[in-house]
C-alpha cells in the first residue's frame, strides 16, 4: 500500500464522502432511514461502503458512518437533521456536565464490526476506518452543533482547563474505541478527522487539541491517517500525532505540504469545486495536484474535501479512470 511510503505502479485513488448523496444507488438505499440507524444496520452499512467502489472502481472503500456514531453508541442523545447535521440535546456547559459525561462508554460496539467484516467479504481493496478527532467532537459537544468558529468551544477551553482535559481524553478514548471495532472487523488503514482544528491557533492546538488526537491514533496498530480542514498552519504538529499520512485540503499545494513535512505520505488534494467546473478544468487540475504530489515519499489521490452531494457520479468515474492512467 502507498500508507507504507512505497509508490505503486498505479497511483492509488479513493475520495473522502465517495459513499454518499452523489450516488443514485445510495439514495434509494436509505430512503426513509435516519442517518444513524443507516450507520447501525450492519448490512446496509456494508452496502452503502461497497457502492462507490462498484461504481467507480476506487482503489479502497471508506466504511460508511459517521464521526457521531461513538457518541451516540456511548449513550449521548445526539440526532443528525437533514440541513442542519449533528445536533447534540444537552450540550456541555459546565465541569459537572463533563464529569457526568466522562462515566459513558461504549458498550456494545458490535454492529460497526459486523459491518465492516461484511464489506471486507464483499470487496477486494482495503476498508478505511476512520473517525472524529477529539477536539471536532468536543466542539460539537459543547456549541450543540456546527458552528463557524467555534466560540463557545474554545472558551471553554480556557475557562476550563481541567474539565477541558477531560472531556478531550474522554472523547479521545471514545474515538479510539470506535477506530478498534473498524479494525477488528478487518480495516486496513483508519482515518481522524479533525474537521474543525482549522479554528485553533498552532499555539492552542498543541495545547488543547494535538495531545488527545495522539492518544485517539495510538488506539490502533494499522496505518492512520490525519486529516483536517484549514489546517495548513498546522501540518507539522498534525503529523507529529502518529500518523503515517497527512490527507491534505486543497488550500495547501501538496508540494508545499511534501516539503514542509518530508516523511509524510501524502493524500488530496484535487478542489472539490473542479468537479463542476467541465472536463477540461478538471483534468488539467488533477495533473497539477498529481504532478505537486510526485514530490511525496507516496501519494494517494483524493480531494481536498469530501464529494459534494449534487456531483455528477459519471464526473468521479471518469476521474477515477484518468488517474489511473496517470
Amino acid at each position: 500500500m502507498a500508507l507504507s511510503g512505497s509508490r505503486p505502479e498505479r497511483l492509488p485513488v479513493w475520495f473522502m464522502r465517495q459513499a454518499g448523496r452523489s450516488l443514485p444507488e445510495y439514495r434509494k438505499a436509505r430512503q426513509g432511514v435516519a442517518m444513524l440507524d443507516a450507520c447501525l444496520t450492519p448490512e446496509l452499512a456494508a452496502e452503502l461502503t461497497c457502492q462507490p467502489v462498484w461504481r467507480h472502481g476506487v482503489d479502497a472503500a471508506v466504511f460508511f458512518s459517521d464521526i457521531m456514531v461513538p457518541l451516540a453508541l456511548a449513550g449521548v442523545d445526539v440526532t443528525i437533521e437533514p440541513g442542519i447535521g449533528p445536533v447534540i440535546a444537552h450540550p456541555v456547559r459546565s465541569a459537572d456536565d463533563v464529569a457526568a459525561l466522562a462515566s459513558r462508554r461504549i458498550t456494545d460496539g458490535s454492529a460497526i464490526t459486523a459491518a465492516v467484516r461484511m464489506a471486507v467479504a464483499e470487496l477486494d481493496v482495503p476498508i478505511i476506518g476512520f473517525a472524529g478527532a477529539p477536539f471536532t467532537l468536543a466542539a460539537y459537544l459543547v456549541e450543540g452543533r456546527g458552528s463557524r468558529d467555534h466560540l463557545a468551544a474554545r472558551s471553554f477551553m480556557h475557562a476550563e482547563p481541567a474539565a477541558w482535559d477531560c472531556l478531550l481524553t474522554w472523547c479521545a478514548r471514545i474515538s479510539g474505541e470506535f477506530l478498534r471495532l473498524q479494525a477488528a472487523g478487518g480495516a486496513a488503514a483508519v482515518q481522524l478527522f479533525d474537521s474543525w482544528a482549522g479554528v485553533l491557533s498552532l499555539q492552542d492546538y498543541m495545547a488543547h487539541a494535538a495531545p488527545y488526537s495522539r492518544l485517539a491514533l495510538q488506539a490502533v496498530d494499522v496505518p492512520r491517517i490525519h486529516f483536517g480542514t484549514g489546517t495548513g498552519h498546522l501540518l507539522e504538529a498534525m503529523f507529529e500525532c502518529g500518523c503515517q499520512a497527512l490527507s491534505i485540503d486543497y488550500r495547501t499545494p501538496l508540494n508545499e505540504a511534501a516539503r514542509r513535512v518530508p516523511g509524510a505520505v501524502l493524500q488530496g488534494n484535487i478542489d472539490p469545486a473542479f468537479l463542476a467546473a467541465g472536463w477540461s478544468a478538471l483534468e488539467a487540475h488533477t495533473r497539477d495536484v498529481v504532478a505537486r504530489g510526485r514530490n511525496a515519499p507516496a501519494h494517494i489521490v483524493g480531494l481536498g474535501h469530501g464529494v459534494p452531494p449534487q456531483t455528477d457520479p459519471a464526473v468521479l468515474t471518469d476521474l477515477v479512470s484518468l488517474i489511473h492512467e496517470l
